[in-house]
């Protein structure tokens, strides 16, 4: 039925549950904790908000108990709920162990750097007993790690508007968004158009409505002021598109020194015109300036052309380009790479092409013209630097200026030094696969100079694989795939080419291994009678290499099956082959009583003949018994419906709680003022309802008519006056008074008749 192991039968622990109370003590009870001042400060208020950050972070709550004393290794620790004031998770805060005699005393925390809501709580718990307090009321709680204005702009993209406007074209919408906040997403905003707050809550805005916009950081009702992160006000205005175009062909062919001009579509109305070339401006802004004259007779003056116009309701506006052409601008484009390797015996052919309409051509050596080379081809077989030239000799506009291509360096190597590497990504000890394969192919030359040959030599090479020094049989080809951990370890890559023999540098690959390192526990919450929970693994770790890991820490490297005492996350890690094998996380947490909660108080009071059902929730089984260890139902709930002392045991895995359900009937009748002391047997007592008789808090005080103290008793068992009070008179009148904890109950009088 049990699993706390004691020795006492049912009756007993109601017994003793009983016995302490009759004897007028209380199990400790730990009150809700009050946020208090700061006495460092010199206020005498506490907290309502915190705003903590890096310059200040420093807060007091007030927590105060009751007798009985806890015991002297106990703790008391101030934990922290998640911003919508739930505990699943608590952080804690504080933690003391020398106020184990000190009923009322300030815990000092800090405000953990990532608390950012509106409804955190905080509460206490001690060790031993392990007791937890009630929650807090809810508290506004940010940590303002980012205090400083903030900055926004179209999209974000870093650049202020000129003015602080952005025009808004044709009812379309822009999106305006911060820029200068580092992790945006993780913060929540206040936007505002011309003070009135918006509902967006995220770093960026559409806006479809002109008006004047701006943001800060929302934290919270109370710290959002402190932090001063309002931004710059950007002004969003409306406009019309006009259709700007460059009059005329898209494509206009020009000689040198042929007059033309550009002209807009758009004239008059006071718009200013920008023009530019190649997206620069050369031009502007200039009132009407609508027109741009080529100087045809400067180098350089072919390009893509464009106009910008802007006024009083009308959008900035950009027209499509016009690409200006110079035809008696001559091309010579060298068909080879800019640097080619050229082995012994071997010969390369270089090519150019042009765009002149009759061009002749002369190559050059090391700056020297080559007798005889003008054609557009030329075959080499020795090192050196080439390039052609080419000039045009006929045409619509014929120059005599020649035009140089572009000069490629021939090379003759004295050896080839290979670079590997990993093909795509990979992450050491983590991918249970990695690619490795050919980077980069250099060719060194006699002076030590490198040259880049990868992809003309890179299909010439003939490879070989090598693993920890040794070739790996048919592993012949310029990438190789390890898919298996067991042949972690160093990779080389050799060529050869004709005489050259190429080696590479060593690349060592650490694969995880595919296999999986499970742990069990035979619970995960820790019972508060000092017991212990035992987390092991089906793996044989004979001879292995491993360590037993708590919060993330190495704390044991020895033990085959792991004993836990204290509350923490555990795993275990195995070497393998280079790689720690990492087994799933073991989370074992304390006890806490209030896990069991019931939906009525543990003292009812119902009428007789009538029913009372208690709900009990948290636990995993119930069982309810009666005083005579009488098991009566072992589900979530009971009905009442006699008087009578009840247990109730909920188990949590290993841990069980026990609570005694006391039930009375209620009075059936109010406190009497006559009673007659005759012997009789016959109302010769005093007796007082259930809710004020045999209860340890209430203290019933008796005083004669000239107000001495005749009768003072707690757990009043209804047994005044006893057969040897004595009476001077016939009928005498008396007084009574019921407290509790010094608060008034009732007051009135009692005439005993004899």
């Amino acid at each position: 039925m049990r699993k706390n192991n004691s020795t006492y039968s049912i009756p007993t622990i109601i017994a003793i549950v009983m016995m302490f109370f009759s004897m007028g003590a209380t199990a400790q009870i730990l009150n809700q904790p009050e946020a208090a001042p700061n006495p460092n400060l010199g206020s005498g208020f506490p907290w309502t908000a915190a705003c903590a950050s890096a310059s200040f972070n420093e807060y007091f709550v007030n927590f105060t108990w009751n007798f009985p004393l806890v015991e002297s290794d106990n703790e008391f620790i101030l934990e922290l709920s998640d911003s919508n004031g739930n505990f699943g998770d608590p952080e804690e805060l504080a933690r003391v162990s020398d106020k184990n005699t000190d009923f009322d005393f300030d815990f000092e925390f800090t405000v953990p750097n990532d608390a950012r809501g509106e409804n955190y709580r905080l509460r206490v718990r001690s060790t031993n007993p392990s007791k937890t307090s009630p929650p807090s009321v809810p508290y506004p709680m940010y940590f303002v790690d980012f205090a400083t204005p903030l900055r926004i702009s179209q999209d974000g993209n870093g650049t202020l508007p000129d003015g602080g406007e952005i025009q808004q074209c044709d009812g379309g919408s822009i999106t305006l968004a911060t820029h200068n906040i580092p992790n945006a997403s993780t913060y929540q905003y206040n936007w505002y158009r011309s003070s009135t707050l918006l509902g967006e809550k995220s770093n960026q805005l559409t806006v479809s409505t002109p008006g004047m916009y701006y943001v800060e950081l929302d934290y919270g009702s109370i710290c959002t002021g402190s932090a001063n992160t309002s931004s710059n006000i950007i002004e969003v205005l409306t406009g019309s598109s006009l259709g700007v175009a460059i009059a005329g062909s898209s494509t206009v062919d020009l000689c040198i020194g042929d007059p033309y001009t550009l002209t807009a579509n758009l004239d008059g109305s006071g718009l200013t015109y920008t023009w530019y070339k190649d997206g620069s401006i050369i031009s502007g802004p200039t009132v009407e300036g609508n027109t741009l004259n080529i100087n045809t007779s400067s180098s350089g003056f072919e390009g893509n052309y464009e106009v910008e116009i802007e006024g009083a309701g009308a959008c900035t506006e950009r027209s499509s380009s016009v690409t200006v052409q110079n035809l008696g601008s001559v091309s010579a484009t060298l068909q080879n790479e800019e640097n080619i390797v050229l082995l012994p015996g071997q010969d390369e052919t270089l090519s150019v092409t042009t765009n002149a309409v009759s061009p002749t051509f002369q190559w050059f050596k090391d700056g020297a013209a080559l007798s005889g080379e003008t054609s557009s081809s030329l075959t080499i077989n020795d090192v050196g630097v080439y390039f052609a030239r080419v000039t045009e000799t006929a045409g619509s506009c014929v120059t005599s200026a020649p035009v140089d291509s572009e000069s490629t360096t021939v090379v003759s190597p004295n050896s080839f030094e290979f670079t590997i590497d990993f093909v795509g990504g990979y992450v050491e000890c983590v991918d249970s696969n990695a690619t490795i394969g050919i980077a980069t192919i250099d060719a060194i030359g006699s002076s030590g100079v490198r040259t880049d040959v990868t992809s003309a030599l890179e299909n010439s090479f003939a490879y070989q694989w090598s693993y920890n020094g040794s070739p790996l049989a048919g592993e012949t080809s310029r990438t190789l795939t390890i898919t298996d951990n067991v042949n972690n370890g160093a990779y080389t890559l050799n060529g050869t080419l004709s005489s050259f023999n190429a080696s590479s540098n060593s690349l060592n690959v650490r694969l995880a291994t595919n296999e999986t390192l499970a742990l069990t526990s035979d619970g995960t919450v820790l019972c508060p009678d000092g017991s212990s929970l035992t987390i092991t693994t089906s793996r044989d770790l004979s001879g292995e290499t491993f360590q037993w890991l708590k919060d993330g820490s190495s704390f044991d490297t020895s033990s085959t099956a792991l004993t836990v005492t204290e509350s923490g996350t555990y795993q275990l890690s195995v070497d393998t082959n280079d790689c720690p094998l990492v087994s799933n996380e073991i989370t074992v947490i304390p006890f806490d009583e209030s896990l069991l909660v019931l939906d009525s108080p543990e003292n009812i009071i119902i009428i007789e003949g009538e029913t009372e059902t208690v709900t009990a929730s948290g636990a995993q089984s119930y069982e309810w018994f009666d005083e005579n260890n009488t098991l009566l139902s072992s589900q979530d709930s009971f009905s009442f419906n006699a008087e009578g002392q009840y247990l109730l045991t909920a188990d949590f895995g290993n841990c069980s709680v026990s609570r005694v359900i006391t039930v009375s009937f209620r009075d059936t009748f109010a406190i009497p003022n006559v009673i007659t002391a005759n012997g009789d047997g016959i109302n010769d007592l005093w007796v007082l309802p259930n809710t004020f008789s045999r209860d340890p808090q209430v203290l019933v005080t008796i005083f004669d008519e000239r107000g001495k103290e005749v009768f003072s008793q707690t757990n009043y068992e209804n047994n005044w006056p006893e057969s040897t009070t004595p009476f001077s008179q016939q009928n005498m009148i008396f007084y009574y008074r019921l407290t509790r904890e010094g608060k008034n109950l009732r007051q009135g009088t009692i005439t005993v008749i004899r």
